[in-house]
């Protein structure tokens, strides 16, 4: 039995969000229990909830509020402050590498655009869900091409790291689950648990995302 996943939407164009909505509650296992047609009301209204999403999917456009700017951007960073357990996937109309590139840095856990398969979008909640990220091709052609070219001559691999917590990083960077890193390496699960968070403290990393992005940065890992 599949595992149950709460989704929010942030999202201003009513008939792609209800679009979306529809898609996503075709799937048993997916629920939409949160929307909204702006950013800058999100977390106090989630500050009231019973329950919070597991997954938040955001669009980068939204309304300002009155006269101050609030984008998806602005939302990603105070999702991750607020409630850092929350998976947010960003679901944009812009391919632009640099903005996939950034978001992915403060933050984001996957980049999909809008123009995706219904079923990958599908897949990215569920493996964002299970993995704690969803780094597809173009994301990790976004963060090579504007990270790897800038930090390859500057920035050298962390000689603080382990040989296991190298190998760990390897297996998050190819989206392994704990559980399945734990049978790879003949470890348990809370063993791995602990190497992801001195891998999260020794590279500055928010999330996997963020371990990815610091592989990718070091030529740690080949993808």
């Amino acid at each position: 039995m599949e595992e149950h996943i709460t989704i929010g939407l942030v999202e201003d164009q009513l008939l792609f969000r209800n679009g979306i909505k529809a898609i996503l509650n075709s799937w048993d296992e997916l629920e939409v229990i949160f929307e909204s047609g702006e950013g800058y009301s999100v977390i106090d209204r989630l500050r009231t909830m019973d329950r919070i999403p597991d997954v938040m999917l955001v669009d980068l456009s939204l309304p300002p509020d009155g006269n101050r700017a609030y984008s998806g951007e602005q939302l990603t960073v105070d999702l991750a402050e607020h409630f850092p357990d929350m998976k947010v996937l960003i679901l944009s109309g812009y391919q632009d590498e640099h903005f996939i590139a950034r978001l992915i840095e403060i933050g984001a856990h996957g980049y999909l655009v809008k123009d995706s398969d219904p079923l990958e979008v599908y897949q990215a909640i569920t493996t964002i869900h299970q993995k704690g990220v969803y780094i597809n091709q173009l994301a990790l052609k976004a963060i090579q091409r504007n990270f790897g070219k800038r930090t390859k001559s500057v920035v050298q691999p962390n000689s603080d790291l382990t040989r296991r917590e190298i190998e760990i990083l390897q297996l998050t960077c190819e989206q392994y689950t704990a559980e399945e890193i734990g049978e790879k390496l003949y470890i348990s699960v809370k063993t791995v648990n602990g190497h992801r968070a001195n891998l999260l403290l020794k590279t500055g990393s928010r999330n996997a995302a963020g371990l990815v992005m610091y592989a990718v940065k070091n030529g740690l890992v080949e993808i």
